[in-house]
């Protein structure tokens, strides 16, 4: 008989996974569904990015590149990161990624063990949790309340540190909730953090181009005195529309560096080297396409917002980051994991449930409007009669 380490028990997964394939299997059958549930653009990437892609494949780039990614993409990782955030990163420090989750598993796994604590943002992104519990180490949710517009509190977060915190885990803007934490709130916890010398910190800053109404994203790389213990997460999925392609990067301290690069060694070599060719067509070609993207997400922002406060017993705050709306079902009577799942079997719109995303999040649906605007507004009209129509 096999026997699994005792981690494999406690791992979770990204229930949205879960649900893109039964909707798949609904529509596959003939139902009309309409998928409100999966974090990906609903955009193609750029054509000079894609034509990079194919230049590098007929240019022979067929081979291994360097564990830590080619030097001309993480020199151009530098230079946005100079152009955007006013901030200078060695090219040393970057680290070329298959996607952003394998920054979190690194991080996590540097730091995760029994006896230690690890704290995330809840609702937060599900992988956080899982992974923390697959370490051993005690995971520690630091709420994303809705009365502060979904936004990290340093005072709270600070109130549950201990000397057993080895990582702080914050994602601004945040799935699932599209909140923004204000630089007030970075400020305090950069400051209050001093108390706690050996705490490492993670920013998943993945949704960093993606902010609304004026608000400018504050980057954690910003701060001269946690640069050392800072390790900041962000990629191309969302930004370019590049979720199939697996590529992402990391930032990570000198004292770091050599553990991430080796754990890359040991676990997927390199990044291929066509998508590393497109990463640097991405950062280094027009930013139009970006921009494009960012003005109809923000349009779908407005019609989905004020679609879920017109229903009756829905309460949704404005997201401010991001592509997802998070709106307060607790008035309807029902759990959230039950109406997801009846709004998908029932009335063909794909959604995910707050719990799938912490022990804060029931009360909550998730509804990406990475989506047409047509979809959204058929999606919020079929969601709005079969709550008039249906009870728990």
């Amino acid at each position: 008989m096999l026997h699994l380490v005792s981690g494999f028990d406690r791992i979770g997964e990204e229930n949205a996974f879960a649900v893109l394939a039964k909707a798949a299997a609904l529509a596959a059958q003939g139902r009309d569904i309409i998928n409100l549930g999966i974090g990906q653009p609903d955009f193609k990437t750029p054509p000079h990015i894609v034509e990079a892609a194919v230049k590098a494949l007929r240019d022979g780039e067929h081979g291994y590149t360097p564990a830590t990614g080619i030097l001309p993409l993480r020199e151009a990782v530098a230079a946005d990161l100079h152009k955007r955030h006013g901030v200078t990163v060695s090219p040393d420090s970057v680290l070329i990624v298959p996607g952003g989750k394998v920054t979190m598993h690194m991080a996590i796994l540097m730091f995760g063990a029994p006896g230690v604590d690890i704290l995330y943002p809840d609702p937060g992104f599900p992988i956080y949790r899982s992974m923390i519990e697959f370490t051993g180490a005690r995971p520690v949710p630091v709420p994303m309340r809705e009365e502060n517009g979904f936004a990290f509190s340093a005072e709270e977060a600070l109130a549950l540190m201990t000397p057993q915190t080895r990582l702080v885990i914050l994602n601004s803007p945040a799935n699932p909730t599209g909140g923004v934490t204000p630089k007030a709130e970075i400020d305090a916890f950069v400051a209050g953090i001093a108390r706690f010398p050996d705490a490492a910190i993670l920013s998943d800053e993945i949704y960093g181009q993606m902010t609304y109404d004026g608000l400018a994203h504050q980057t954690l790389l910003a701060y001269p005195e946690i640069r050392d213990r800072l390790i900041m997460l962000d990629g191309w999925s969302k930004t370019y529309a590049m979720t199939g392609w697996r590529l992402g990067y990391s930032i990570w301290p000198a004292p770091l560096y050599e553990a991430a690069r080796k754990l890359a060694v040991n676990s997927y070599s390199c990044v291929n080297a066509p998508a590393q060719f497109a990463g640097l067509a991405a950062l280094a070609g027009p930013q139009d396409a970006v921009h494009a993207m960012v003005a109809e997400f923000d349009a779908r922002r407005r019609l989905v917002t004020e679609g879920l406060n017109a229903i009756p017993n829905l309460r949704a705050a404005t997201p401010k980051g991001a592509f997802y709306a998070f709106p307060n079902i607790a008035a309807t009577g029902w759990k959230a994991k039950p109406l997801a799942n009846a709004l998908l079997e029932k009335a063909g719109v794909a959604t995910i449930g707050g719990p799938d995303f912490g022990v804060y999040g029931e009360g909550f649906l998730r509804l990406s409007y990475a989506n047409s605007r047509e979809n959204i507004v058929k999606a919020l009209k079929r969601i709005e009669d079969f709550l008039a129509s249906e009870t728990p």
